[in-house]
């Protein structure tokens, strides 16, 4: 057996054997009866459930990653230029930062009703939701890794002449790279969330109307199927950022590799 795939099965062996315990002690708790099923339903009863339900579960998933999508695209960019701004003018970020803290402190649950009656039952609402929560991890995260670029380095190239663009491309932004992708990681889970939330407040399609309507008919089977379904989409969106981080840092792997044979 080869040393990779011995890795990989180190790495899927332990997180498969939880979800696998997991699921037999709800089984075996369903299984007394104890808890009547429209209180928790059994696993083969949400199986049965997604089986029966899932075209039209993943129809509405198509629009929920619709706005998740365009709402990453647009708070990942709007926080790159606010860390790259803020960076830059010392002035800016005394003047932003404490507004994107302050930011943070109000609920999302308190916005999202906000939005929809301002902006309607569109899409608009559930992106522009999105966009708030997403641009605050990446802003901080990339501003903490461009002010905590090596200074000597930096000298070195003023030094050498290099302007401050020449300095932001190939010291600061690659020093800020691994901070950007765990951030990114925590931004995509958010954004899955937030968009199920704002559908779930106002809106005609996406997973959080159609729980909305399982809800209300009390059809914890398919509530529990559709919530598996957001797990699942939630760690394919970060498994899916492990794999761009790995194209982007190939020197982080080289790094991992080093330190393991020290």
């Amino acid at each position: 057996m080869s040393a990779r795939l011995r890795n990989t099965i180190s790495k899927v062996l332990p997180p498969l054997f939880a979800i696998l315990l997991l699921v037999a002690v709800w089984q075996t708790v369903c299984s007394f009866g104890q808890v009547p099923k429209y209180m928790l339903p059994s696993p083969g009863d949400v199986a049965a459930a997604f089986e029966k339900d899932w075209q039209l579960m993943f129809s509405h998933a198509k629009t929920t990653l619709t706005e998740t999508f365009i709402g990453l695209f647009f708070g990942i960019l709007i926080g790159f230029l606010a860390a790259v701004v803020m960076d830059r003018f010392n002035i800016v970020r005394r003047m932003i930062y404490p507004l994107i803290v302050i930011s943070q402190t109000i609920p999302t649950i308190a916005i999202a009703p906000l939005l929809v009656i301002w902006l309607g039952y569109k899409m608009l609402p559930k992106i522009i939701l999105i966009v708030l929560v997403v641009f605050f991890p990446i802003a901080v995260s990339l501003l903490d890794g461009f002010s905590s670029a090596d200074p000597d380095t930096i000298r070195l190239m003023q030094s050498m002449g290099a302007r401050k663009m020449q300095i932001f491309r190939y010291v600061k932004l690659p020093n800020s790279l691994g901070q950007f992708f765990s951030s990114l990681k925590i931004s995509v889970s958010y954004a899955v969330v937030s968009a199920v939330v704002s559908e779930w407040i106002g809106g005609t399609e996406g997973l959080g109307c159609y729980m909305t309507r399982v809800r209300k008919s009390f059809s914890s089977d398919k509530m529990f199927a559709v919530i598996i379904l957001i797990s699942v989409i939630s760690l394919l969106l970060i498994w899916l950022t492990n794999v761009l981080q790995r194209v982007c840092m190939p020197w982080d792997k080289i790094n991992k590799n080093r330190s393991k044979k020290i």
